[in-house]
């Protein structure tokens, strides 16, 4: 995975449009299972999303610098964990377990991610 990083920019947008199609197909549509009002799962799948274009983007257009735009999604993905994070404690007691089950793996998954991110550039 390291001798090739750009790979990481392929499995982070992959990750990323996967979290958006589960935010907006499943938890909008079962929200009485998961606890999670419509709002909040539109804008966390808008924002997963754009960061599923952006590394995308960066897996087929970045050649050169890539350092700086994997740093850039490490750093992004870090404060999606953070946002999460913060809708978790906030809205806790509307979640029903499987919602708080759903980010709490979501935000674990973003963290293992964000640490091959960052140990690729740092390793190059």
């Amino acid at each position: 995975m390291f001798n090739n990083p750009k790979r990481l920019f392929l499995l982070d947008g992959l990750g990323a449009l996967t979290s958006a199609a589960s935010l907006f197909f499943l938890l909008s549509n079962f929200d009485d299972f998961f606890g999670v009002s419509k709002p909040i799962v539109d804008v966390l799948a808008g924002i997963a999303l754009l960061f599923s274009v952006y590394s995308l983007s960066c897996f087929f257009l970045v050649k050169q610098k890539w350092k700086m735009f994997l740093s850039l999604i490490a750093i992004t993905n870090i404060l999606y964990c953070l946002v999460t994070a913060g809708y978790l404690y906030y809205d806790y007691p509307q979640l029903t377990p499987l919602g708080l089950l759903y980010f709490i793996g979501e935000i674990g998954i973003i963290l293992m991610l964000v640490y091959l991110e960052l140990k690729a550039v740092i390793k190059s």
